[in-house]
């Protein structure tokens, strides 16, 4: 089997970088922190951390509004680019939207539909769980 790799970026090219592993399915976050990040819901895959390459990190920027997350940001044009948890080292997510097309991926599931935005219509094909995904 040959492994295609994965490549994303940020807008303005300063943040780059190429997966080496198969993303997981997309995770749609409806979370109020997540809408606040993304400016929507957060729609994302996660790989292992050390499959995660990046190669350009010259505008990459981390920021922790909590203890035991993070959110990696270019700070040149604003792209939301990754999230994890400072617990699992291992994983790392990223945004779907930052990943060049085709991806071949597909959206498995939304979580924390609990917090949904009022003006984004539920979607009948994905499951939805009301906080984390059970």
């Amino acid at each position: 089997m040959v492994l295609m790799s994965t490549h994303g970026r940020c807008m303005c090219g300063g943040v780059q970088f190429t997966v080496d592993s198969e993303p997981s399915a997309v995770v749609n976050c409806h979370c109020y922190r997540c809408r606040q990040w993304s400016g929507h819901y957060w729609a994302s895959t996660y790989a292992a951390t050390d499959a995660v390459h990046i190669a350009d990190a010259g505008t990459l920027r981390w920021y922790s509004p909590a203890n035991g997350v993070e959110y990696g940001f270019c700070n040149r044009c604003g792209s939301s680019l990754f999230w994890r948890i400072t617990e699992r080292p291992d994983l790392v997510s990223m945004s779907a939207g930052c990943l060049d097309q085709p991806t071949g991926l597909h959206t498995k599931a939304a979580v924390w539909v609990a917090e949904h935005a009022d003006y984004h219509p539920h979607h009948p094909d994905i499951v939805e769980h009301q906080y984390e995904s059970e």
